[in-house]
């Protein structure tokens, strides 16, 4: 099979994804999330909050509202994940990434086990190197 042929494959089966079930649930629960104002409202406030921990962050725990901003995002970020319509739009993405994963895991233990797959699941982090293990997801941009 030449790479023409791969690429071609590889279209066909993202568009078997494209059209299935979870990527209908996730763009569904997306929407809702998104029609949502109370989940709007909270995405924005924990954004803000989570730039200015990132500010305070550069400091560490000498920053005086270290403390303050740490606790102010936990309650934010439950909150947020509180909110029906982020918990599915959340749980809608993690059992999609868990089948991307999954089918990226598959075509590389074809080559090789030893191959790196990323995964947003710490838990799932395989291959070798420092470059294995999870980013944070958050298609929404909330990353909760």
């Amino acid at each position: 099979m030449n790479q023409l042929e791969i690429v071609n494959q590889t279209y066909r089966l993202a568009e078997l994804i494209l059209h299935s079930s979870l990527v209908e649930n996730y763009n569904q629960t997306r929407e809702q999330m998104y029609a949502d104002t109370e989940a709007i409202d909270s995405i924005a406030s924990f954004q803000e909050l989570k730039e200015r921990y990132e500010e305070v962050q550069r400091f560490g725990k000498y920053h005086p509202d270290y403390r303050d901003i740490q606790g102010q995002v936990r309650v934010a970020k439950k909150k947020l994940e509180g909110i029906p319509v982020v918990a599915a739009f959340q749980k809608a993405e993690e059992e999609l990434d868990e089948v991307l994963y999954q089918v990226s895991r598959m075509i590389a233990d074809a080559v090789s086990p030893t191959i790196k797959v990323l995964s947003n699941n710490p838990l799932q982090a395989s291959g070798t190197g420092c470059g294995s293990g999870g980013c944070g997801s958050g298609g929404c941009g909330c990353h909760a």
